[in-house]
């Protein structure tokens, strides 16, 4: 098989599990352009992977009817939003039935209600692959803290319910260091200038370290989470979980771990044993490329 794809973690030579089981041998050849693309198309082993670019995705679906791109094409880690507002809207009704003319969506989480309600992505075309912890195994062993309540992240973070949260709580609290434009740009809500925080909220230097849960978790830390796709369809008991944008429940959810002991230290050491199974960037590459080879791979 040859890994056709803009993607550049995978390695150039690699081995994966194939459709019947036994062990599959293949090759990776970057693109980036619908012309990368096509000239790798002629080849009957060909499959397309296109990671974390629904524009490329696109532009490759459009380029179809001309010839040359007839391959399998696979959609890894696309971040699809709901439209908001008018030009939300008319860019989703054009965008809507191109994103879903892929043949195979590789996601990190379960639950594609969401996908087939405002995509008309159909599930049997959904595979899940658990994510990984993104620190460099190096750095992932830290010193147990347990000095503040920790809002992190950049994609869909709420931070606008976390501070009405915090503002019902006399615990400290922290951010990370953040741009609010860059923020905006990921889905994230916050709208309270920095200089109008709560008073228990500092703003601390941002290393990276703070960028997903797994790394809370893996690092021993009790992770809590809004419930929806990503967070309530992938954990049980390795996270505590509130509904979204409620900050009287996250509050509450929020006192519970601080003030209980045993839930706190439950919950951090199922979070852990999960983060540390999910593995780093070596272990997400064996599983896109397992997903793939078990899809479309003949020994």
């Amino acid at each position: 098989m040859r890994i056709v794809t803009n993607y550049d973690r995978l390695p150039p030579r690699w081995t994966a599990t194939g459709a019947d089981g036994t062990p599959l041998a293949g090759t990776t050849v970057p693109a980036r352009t619908v012309r990368e693309f096509r000239a790798q198309g002629q080849h009957a082993d060909a499959v397309f992977l296109v990671n974390c670019d629904p524009d490329l995705l696109i532009r490759l679906v459009l380029a179809r009817p001309f010839g040359g791109l007839d391959r399998p094409l696979v959609a890894s880690d696309l971040v699809l939003r709901r439209p908001r507002g008018l030009k939300g809207h008319l860019l989703h009704a054009v965008k809507r039935p191109l994103l879903a003319r892929a043949d195979l969506y590789l996601n990190f989480f379960s639950d594609t209600r969401g996908l087939e309600e405002a995509y008309g992505i159909d599930p049997a075309r959904c595979r899940y692959v658990p994510f990984k912890v993104n620190l460099a195994p190096a750095d992932a062993e830290g010193p147990m803290a347990e000095d503040y309540v920790l809002c992190f992240g950049r994609s869909l973070r709420d931070f606008d319910t976390f501070f009405a949260a915090m503002e019902r709580l006399p615990f400290p609290g922290a951010i990370a260091r953040v741009d609010p434009a860059e923020l905006a740009r990921h889905g994230a809500r916050l709208t309270r200038p920095l200089s109008s925080l709560p008073p228990n909220i500092a703003q601390l230097p941002d290393d990276g370290s703070a960028a997903a849960a797994l790394n809370a978790m893996f690092l021993g830390k009790c992770v809590i989470g809004s419930q929806g796709p990503g967070m309530s369809d992938i954990f049980t008991h390795e996270v505590l979980t509130v509904p979204p944008q409620d900050p009287a429940a996250l509050a509450a959810q929020i006192a519970a771990a601080w003030t209980d002991t045993d839930l706190r230290a439950r919950t951090a050491a199922a979070g852990q044993r999960f983060a540390r199974a999910a593995g780093f960037e070596a272990d997400l590459v064996q599983r896109i490329l397992d997903a793939v080879a078990r899809s479309y791979g003949r020994a």
